[in-house]
């Protein structure tokens, strides 16, 4: 057998170390993520938010000071009030439909009135849909108890919507409290974000892509979520002060269909033909409809002029970001998503633009 030579050997020798090395770093990185895990999104969140108000802290250092501990502990405190508000409506709108709804059906009971003979006529659902209806206003408990267990799977399910709102709500005020322990810290924070960008991309680009990353949270934070507040707000005032029943539950809906992208004439639309259906025409009702409805297009005025604000990646970038993150990553998803996706634009421009080096050649 022919012995391998020493510089082999010491060859191999150095590649086992590696591997070694390397899969023990693998191994401690892996714990690292399984105990990290639960709070990811906790983390996640709290870092959005302390990058998003901390330009709020930076301005309020003049009047109160540079006590920055104080300051982030009044923005902390003064948003759960805000954040309280729609809450509060909410609840209060939910406890009025559902004892108004109790009082209709122990003093009048449930009625359902029979179907139009015009309803078995409409293609397709039209016999099926008019057999249920005329069941459901001739037979009640009986159409109930046909269909239990679709009823107590769609009861279950609504409940455990309401429990995971619940707990969204919650995980966001323990976010909230994070991002101002944050902001206490904002500067050193912000130095050890440019040392890690630096590590990654080099000392270079590092804190362009640093600055890059909190300019697109904060774009994405003012024209997503600021404007969807804004014209929740608008519609919202609107519907409190025509009377409209569940004006603080419809205002969160309009909320959420602007965080989500959506138009908000799914829910003004409704409610101005409730309005013209009940009320009638008039000048009060008129007012109120082109109100409303100016109001629920405001983020189409709004939209390109705030979310691609401060960031140099052109907006529709930033807007495709937001719309995919949210389909794969939900909520938080819309603030991942541009952020990737802008570095990735970025990253890629800069090395279309970079000159090929050439070789030398003697």
């Amino acid at each position: 057998m022919v012995p391998m030579p020493l510089s082999e050997k010491a060859l191999s020798r150095g590649l086992l170390d590696t591997l070694i090395r390397a899969g023990l770093i693998v191994v401690l990185v892996l714990f690292c993520f399984e105990i990290f895990r639960p709070f990811r999104d906790l983390m996640l969140w709290s870092i959005i938010l302390a990058i998003t108000l901390y330009p709020l802290l930076e301005r309020l250092r003049g009047p109160l000071g540079r006590k920055d501990g104080r300051i982030a502990t009044l923005i902390v405190l003064v948003a759960i009030v805000i954040l309280m508000v729609p809450i509060y409506l909410m609840g209060t709108s939910i406890a009025d439909s559902v004892e108004n709804a109790m009082t209709v059906v122990r003093d009048e009971g449930i009625r359902i009135p029979p179907p139009a003979d015009s309803v078995a006529t409409w293609p397709l659902v039209g016999k099926p849909l008019s057999a249920l209806w005329l069941q459901a206003a001739t037979d009640l408990p009986g159409l109930t108890a046909k269909y239990i267990p679709q009823i107590k799977d769609f009861s279950l399910s609504l409940l455990g919507k309401l429990a995971g709102v619940g707990m969204g709500f919650l995980m966001f005020i323990f976010a909230l409290i994070i991002a101002g322990i944050f902001m206490a810290y904002g500067e050193a924070g912000s130095r050890a974000s440019v040392q890690i960008a630096s590590r990654i991309s080099g000392p270079a680009r590092g804190p362009q892509i640093a600055t890059l990353c909190t300019a697109t949270i904060r774009a994405v934070a003012l024209g997503v979520v600021g404007i969807a507040f804004i014209q929740m707000l608008l519609v919202g005032l609107g519907f409190v002060f025509k009377g409209v029943p569940g004006a603080g539950l419809l205002a969160l809906a309009v909320l959420l269909l602007g965080i989500m992208q959506l138009p908000a004439t799914l829910v003004t639309v409704p409610v101005i033909a409730y309005v013209f259906a009940t009320e009638g025409a008039s000048t009060a009702t008129i007012v109120f409809a082109i109100y409303v409805f100016v109001a629920g297009l405001v983020d189409n005025v709004l939209k390109p002029l705030l979310l691609g604000r401060g960031v140099d990646v052109p907006m529709p970038v930033i807007l495709i970001g937001a719309l995919g993150g949210m389909v794969t990553g939900g909520i938080l998803g819309l603030f991942i998503g541009p952020v990737v996706l802008a570095v990735g634009y970025q990253l890629f421009w800069q090395w279309v633009q970079e000159p090929p080096v050439v070789e030398e050649r003697l």
